[in-house]
């Protein structure tokens, strides 16, 4: 069965946005972009809420046609054309983007779906209102914290509705010379 992976940068405080969506205070370098995109390349369709799914839409694209691209810019926006996209939105209904599927509903039956179909893993980048309705519904299967060191003091949380106690078993951690750490923890199964 595919997992379902989450990455996400957060506060220390466990923030991933401050109180109006601010994410200026995230730190990514080209040495995050290269860990990354290791990870990324273990996944073959990416998952996102209506929000990020637009604003990646709006980038990766023609990212890599831009006369400045960097490597990871040429890179991501490689993977990005590639792979199946999924979108959890309620107002998206009837959209017909190319190499795009939207779930409006029974959230449950549709990613256990998507687990169940061949290939490697599902990424779901940020997306915090969907993060939370997986997380609801205990779907997710890693999580990938890049914690940034700042203190927000508030904004969006990195976990809300959780339905029940889900037990975490930490994998792997790494620390970035910039101060972030990634905490790569993997859901234990009942």
């Amino acid at each position: 069965m595919r997992k379902l992976v989450l990455f996400m940068h957060t506060s220390l405080d466990g923030f991933v946005a401050g109180p109006n969506g601010e994410m200026d205070w995230i730190h990514v370098d080209e040495e995050i972009f290269d860990y990354a995109g290791e990870r990324t390349n273990q996944s073959d369709t990416a998952l996102y809420g209506r929000v990020t799914y637009q604003m990646m839409e709006a980038y990766w694209p023609t990212a890599a046609d831009q006369p400045e691209a960097t490597r990871h810019d040429i890179e991501h926006s490689k993977w990005y054309k590639s792979v199946p996209k999924v979108v959890l939105s309620k107002t998206m209904q009837g959209s017909t983007a190319p190499n795009t599927k939207i779930i409006v509903g029974n959230l449950r039956a549709e990613i256990n779906a998507l687990k169940q179909a061949p290939g490697k893993e599902i990424v779901i980048f940020g997306s915090p209102g969907a993060a939370h309705s997986l997380m609801a519904e205990n779907l997710i299967d890693d999580y990938w914290l890049f914690v940034n060191p700042i203190l927000l003091g508030q904004g969006i949380p990195v976990f809300k509705n959780i339905q029940q106690i889900t037990a975490l078993k930490l994998v792997a951690s790494h620390v970035f010379p910039s101060g972030v750490i990634c905490l790569h923890y993997e859901r234990i199964r009942e």
